[in-house]
């Protein structure tokens, strides 16, 4: 651990933090510190998979000859293809006047995120027969990307620049168990995980029987304990599973293992750019997806930790870890669980120095040794990782994995078979 030790000293001189910066760092990065050292007796090659798929030509007609409008934005039913565009707002594939689009996407959910009494009801329940894969259109336009008032600014979070993003497609959810399932089954994958043969848990939620075979922790963050067995497939490990969490975010994934997964798919990562302009929904300067209170109306909007962390989780949200990827109301755009339940990686190499420059759809530094993702997740509080914001930032290793670290893909093209 001694090397580990000095890497840590290392980053903490070349950021000049202080102590108290230093501790908020190792704890929220303990984990990819450990799987640093780790990885650096490991060597592997990435398998890129892809597979174009066909709709049938039953559904593709439906398709075209309705057009519905949906009583639940963001819910689709059968194949995905019907109600892709009312999802977004309706968005065409045609050439458009993207700030108009951003602007209905900002006012209606605006309007929705502000209904007294609004509340998780049956449409939001998930349906286990319907896939979670469909993706919706981003307009282009210019953001303000990042913030001049950084709530962790040894994170980079700022300075505040205007970016410019040309119109992409995003993943309506986080990439769930079952969709990733028919990855692993479709290719016979196997994550990094499961190669290591353990991944980082939190400790509350793990059962007393694996936490007594665990002798080592994190000094600076106890509640991350490594587990043997733990995966995808067993987020808690061995005594866990998926079961009745198909339609919850895949978890214990790498940077390196999603890249895989949207190859396969006919996707990609999103940018860090593209990331937070798609959390955004069409809002300027806005902590969140919806505005900038955390309990619009005082409704919960996303799957954070309530209470006092990291002893005691109230789940005031209704969920005291993962929630289904349908939960909470999606934003302007049409996208789901933008922030809280679990981290998502972007494509882009961590970096905290950004210019004031203007930006054209940027794509990060060349190269790096850590992955941007995004997001935060259901552990985090505002006391301890107030990183469930759409400027909040934080990286970990390609290789690294969690029981809070997931993903979603967006592409530059609608793959043909969610056309």
């Amino acid at each position: 651990m001694k090397h580990v030790a000095r890497r840590w000293v290392a980053a903490v001189e070349s950021r000049g933090l202080d102590l108290c910066q230093l501790m908020d760092h190792m704890t929220h990065n303990s984990n990819m510190a450990l799987r640093r050292s780790r990885s650096l007796h490991r060597k592997g090659s990435i398998l890129y998979f892809s597979l174009k798929l066909f709709v049938l030509l039953v559904c593709a007609s439906s398709a075209f000859a309705t057009s519905p409008s949906p009583k639940n934005p963001g819910s689709p039913s059968g194949c995905g293809c019907t109600n892709r565009r009312e999802a977004a707002g309706d968005f065409p594939d045609t050439p458009h006047d993207s700030v108009s689009l951003a602007k209905q996407a900002a006012a209606k959910y605006s309007k929705e995120a502000n209904v007294v009494g609004q509340e998780i009801t049956e449409d939001y329940k998930p349906d286990l027969e319907k896939r979670t894969n469909q993706m919706v259109l981003i307009p282009g336009g210019v953001f303000t990307m990042g913030t001049d008032e950084p709530a962790i600014p040894q994170d980079g979070e700022g300075p505040a620049r205007k970016v410019q993003v040309k119109q992409f497609y995003m993943d309506m959810y986080e990439v769930t168990n079952a969709e990733f399932e028919r990855f692993v089954k479709a290719t016979n994958y196997t994550t990094e995980a499961e190669k290591f043969g353990d991944s980082f848990v939190f400790e509350g939620i793990l059962s007393e029987k694996v936490k007594s075979t665990i002798t080592q922790a994190v000094a600076a963050a106890p509640w991350w304990l490594p587990v043997k067995k733990a995966n995808w497939k067993h987020p808690e490990g061995p005594d866990s599973n998926i079961t009745e969490r198909m339609d919850h975010p895949v978890v214990h994934v790498s940077w390196n293992n999603a890249v895989a997964y949207c190859t396969w798919a006919g996707k990609r990562l999103p940018t860090e750019a593209e990331w937070e302009y798609a959390c955004r929904g069409g809002l300027e300067n806005r902590l969140f997806p919806w505005g900038s209170k955390l309990l619009p109306k005082g409704e919960h909007y996303m799957n954070i930790w309530q209470g006092d962390f990291p002893h005691h989780n109230t789940a005031d949200d209704g969920f005291s870890k993962t929630a289904p990827v349908t939960a909470f109301p999606s934003n302007g755009y049409g996208l789901f669980n933008m922030v809280g339940n679990a981290w998502e990686w972007t494509s882009d190499w961590w970096d905290i120095h950004h210019t004031t420059d203007d930006l054209d759809n940027p794509v990060g530094p060349p190269s790096g040794t850590d992955k941007v993702k995004k997001g935060g997740s259901y552990m985090c509080h505002k006391d301890y990782c107030y990183r469930y914001r759409c400027a909040a930032r934080s990286q970990n290793t390609p290789d690294s994995t969690a029981s809070n670290l997931g993903f979603r893909c967006a592409a530059d093209v609608l793959p043909d078979y969610l056309s």
